[in-house]
This record gives C-alpha cells, structure tokens and sequence, in this order.
C-alpha cells in the first residue's frame, strides 16, 4: 500500500513538473514569434536560450555573440536585427544612422539604458549608470563638474603616489626575473587609485596577497550559481527581477562596501576632515542638496554609496582591462612600444622629469595607443538602451513596443572592416591627427556616446596614462609564452575580460636607471 501511495506522489509530481515544462515552452514558442510578426529579421530562437548559446558548453560571452550577430546580418544586407534572451525580444540596430538616432538624436525615446537595479533590495546597484527618468537627469547634472578638469588635477597628487606603489612593486618583480601577470599588477595599480579616491583609503595592494577590495571587487563580477540564473533574469527582464524583489550584488560584496563607505562618511563628518578625492566631492553634494528632497535632488546615504560603489567597480575593472590589452599589444609590437618610450621621455624632460597632469595632456601618441586598444578591446563589448516611448524606425513602418531592450553592438562596430580597415591590426595611427578626422562617428563608441556618455571617461583616460607612463618610462615589456595565443574571453562576463592570465616579460629600461 505505502509503494503505491509513494508512487502515486511520484506520478504526480512527474505530471506537475511535465505540465510547468509544456507550459513554458509553450509561452516561450508564443514569445518567438515576436519579431517575424513585425517583420524584422532575426536570429531563429531555440528552447530556452532564445538566440544565445547555452552558457553551459562554454559558449561565446554575449558581447561577442552581439557581435558574429551584426556581422551576419549585416553582411546579409540587414540594417538591423531582432534577437531573443530566453523569451525576451532584444533589438540591435546595424545601421550607423540607426545607431546614432538612438544614441543622439532621438534620445528622449531612448533616455533610460534599461540595466537592472532595485534600490530597496540592492541598494548599491541604484547608481548612475543604471538608474532611469528624472532620477537620472538630475544626479546626472549634480555628478558632472566632479569630472571636469580642475577636479582631476585636485585628485591627480593620489595617482602619483599610487604610481610610485607601482613602480615599487614592479622593481621587486622585475628582479626575480619571472614573468608578470600583467592584469593582476594593472588590476592592483587601479585598486589602490579608485579605493584611494572613492573611499579616502590609503593602502598598498602590492603588499598584500590579497586585498580585500580586490577580493570582493573581483567577487562581484564572478557570479556563482544561482547567480548566474538571477544574472541572466536581470539582464533579460530588469523589470521583473525587481518585482521578485532580487538582489544581484553579493550579500558579502554588500555588507564590505557599505561598511567601508559608512565608516569613511561618519569619520570625516564626526572628525571634520576633509581630501581632495572623489568621497569629498559626494559628500560635499550630499551635505549641498540633503535637504532639497522636494526637488527630487536629495542624496541620501544609499544613493552616496552607490556612486561610490560604481565608481570602485567601473573605474578599476574598465581601466586595468585597457592597461593590460595595451601592454600585452606593446609587448608585440615592440616598435610601437619603443616610440610611446621616447615620447615619454621627450615630454617629461619638459617638466624636468616630473610626471605631472599638464605632461600628461602633450602624451598624444600614447593617447593614439590608448584609443587603438580601446577600438579593438572596448572593456563594455555593448551598450544597453530601453526604448521608454513607442519609437518608428525611421524609413520602415515598424515601431518599437515601449519598454523594448535595445544593444548596440560595439565589439561588432570597432571590429567592422568599413569603418576600421583590417581591424584586428593595432594601429594607433589610425587616431593620428590626420585619420581621426576620417573616422564615421558613432563608429567609435568605447565610452558610449550622447547625453549618457560615460562620465567618468576623463579619469579612465588619467588613471590608464599615469599607469603606463609609470610602466613604460621605467620597463620594457616582451610577450611571454605562458600567455594562450589566441586569447578566449570569459563566456561568463558582460566585459571584455579574458579566460586565463596574460603574462609578459618585463625588464628594467636601463636608460631610466
């Protein structure tokens, strides 16, 4: 009797679980008609990944399956292209006319990136990149003159010290006469630049084997298990990972950064201390508008942290991703690492050997070399849009539904032999004087473009010269084999990130001992 009772139990959570599956697929089988009925050509959808490959058999990240997708379709004639994230329909513009009326010129339909965040749930993901409407414009117009020139030079004396920890760091290294990982030395150097200007913490990661803000900085972008699954969801359908109250941010990630943030904020108010970084700026506008809540301007401390937080994370993933791509491309073009050499050193003995802001700005064939790897290495490999009005695609009768996700591929664009001739060469004249002027805008979209053009770009660009400037001046750099040639990306990033270490060779520039 008990046999039959079990198997009746099992019999029938068999048929519930076999009802849900039908269910689904038939919803999903539904879905996929979506972009046929509107006449757009895409990418045939399967159960239940959509378009995309399944994560699991070591797939292409998304950015680079954006980017065979534009390159398919636009070969094929297409001047755009309709894809699925499980059952979500996903729009991706070809077309750089396309491309630029979403960006630029019909922006107010195309305001909002439709990245997730919840700022009940996961406080630290309401920041400025991904938050929408008025919020947006708003903290947008308060955060822009802490980017402005004066502001940096303000920071600037926090970058020379953190490039000494450097310089340092690499000497020991460069006399044990091993090869370098080169990202995990780029990664400290940004780590003790973002920590020291977003937090107002002086530390030295190279003396640590593992600095906590490494750790849980790292921590963030690796998610694990089900993470991937609420990833995945959030991506996808922003709008319902918030209605099921999700939190993407790692509960530890969480609870480290909001302790270091509260500490730093309570110590300088309570002790009446003040720095010239990026903190001091947030809470200055903090301490300027805390009380304008009527105007929708109000900062409160979550809001401060999160612009902390996204600073950390973007600042130092984005700008140590571009010094290790142009460091590893040096290292096989030594020609090109030879003339940024001697350009460092033409400048620099202007100002009489001292690295300095106004030296920096002259550097122009280093910011040529910079742009090169930005081109073929775009640390966002797409950018994210969400059309918050009914849009008409100009020169067809289709019309996008409000709330629609949009990707403009990036990785795709730079990597288009129209606008980029043999792109997987790095050349960095093609950003000399002469063919910047020849490059199709909106072709060129590391930092993204328009009114939500990343506004941190200006101390990327700082933080990546005075690294490489620290590097280059005093080090020569050759490619080491235990680097895997071809590089494989993470299949599990939404960044430009590789699947492994890239080790060089680095030696002493004896000219500069």
């Amino acid at each position: 009797m008990m046999e039959i009772t079990i198997g009746t139990i099992s019999l029938n959570i068999f048929a519930l679980l076999l009802t849900i599956l039908i269910g689904f697929y038939t919803y999903f089988k539904w879905c996929f008609k979506y972009w046929k009925t509107r006449g757009v050509p895409h990418v045939e959808p399967t159960f239940p990944f959509g378009s995309l490959k399944n994560p699991a058999v070591g797939a292409k990240s998304f950015g680079e399956q954006c980017k065979d997708f534009y390159t398919t379709f636009k070969a094929k004639g297409h001047k755009h292209v309709g894809i699925y994230m499980f059952a979500a329909p996903i729009y991706i513009p070809i077309d750089i006319e396309l491309i630029k009326n979403i960006i630029q010129k019909d922006f107010d339909h195309f305001v909002d990136r439709g990245v997730f965040y919840n700022e009940t749930d996961d406080p630290l993901s309401a920041h400025l990149f991904a938050i929408e409407g008025a919020k947006w414009r708003n903290l947008r117009v308060k955060f822009t003159p802490t980017f402005t020139s004066g502001k940096m030079k303000m920071m600037f004396p926090i970058l020379i010290e953190c490039g000494r920890q450097l310089k340092e760091a690499m000497d020991i290294a460069t006399g044990k006469n091993e090869p370098i990982d080169i990202k995990d030395f780029a990664a400290r150097f940004t780590t003790n630049v973002i920590g020291s200007c977003a937090f107002g913490l002086e530390f030295n990661c190279f003396e640590e084997a593992e600095s906590n803000f490494i750790k849980y900085g790292k921590r963030f972008f690796v998610p694990k298990g089900i993470e991937l699954l609420k990833d995945f969801i959030g991506f996808a359908k922003p709008s319902l990972a918030r209605r099921l109250r999700m939190c993407l941010t790692p509960k530890e990630v969480e609870e480290f950064f909001m302790k270091i943030i509260k500490e730093s904020v309570n110590y300088r108010e309570t002790k009446n201390f003040e720095r010239k970084d990026f903190m001091q700026l947030l809470i200055d506008i903090r301490n300027s508008v805390k009380d304008d809540k009527e105007n929708g301007i109000g900062l409160t401390f979550e809001e401060l942290a999160a612009q902390a937080f996204v600073f950390f994370v973007a600042g130092y993933e984005t700008s140590s991703t571009t010094m290790t791509f142009c460091l590893l491309e040096l290292a096989c073009n030594p020609a090109i690492q030879q003339k940024v050499r001697e350009e460092i050193k033409e400048v620099l003995e202007k100002y009489n050997g001292e690295m300095c802001y106004d030296a920096l700005a002259e550097m122009k064939y280093m910011g040529q070399v910079i742009d090169e790897t930005l081109r073929k290495y775009p640390p966002l490999m797409f950018l994210n849009r969400k059309c918050v009005d009914p849009y008409r695609i100009p020169g067809t009768n289709i019309v996008l539904e409000q709330e629609t996700p949009v990707i403009i591929p990036i990785l795709g664009i730079q990597r288009d032999p129209e606008y980029f001739p043999d792109p997987e060469k790095f050349d960095p004249d093609r950003f000399n004087e002469e063919n910047r002027n020849k490059i199709i805008p909106f072709s060129y979209l590391p930092f993204g473009e328009g009114p939500r053009i990343c506004i941190g770009l200006r101390f990327g660009i700082m933080q990546t010269k005075v690294g490489l400037t620290v590097l280059l001046r005093n080090y020569k750099f050759s490619f080491n084999n235990k680097t895997k040639i071809p590089l494989k990306m993470d299949p599990f990033s939404f960044s430009m990130a590789v699947d492994g270490d890239i080790w060089l060779n680095a030696k002493k520039n004896i000219e500069n001992y």
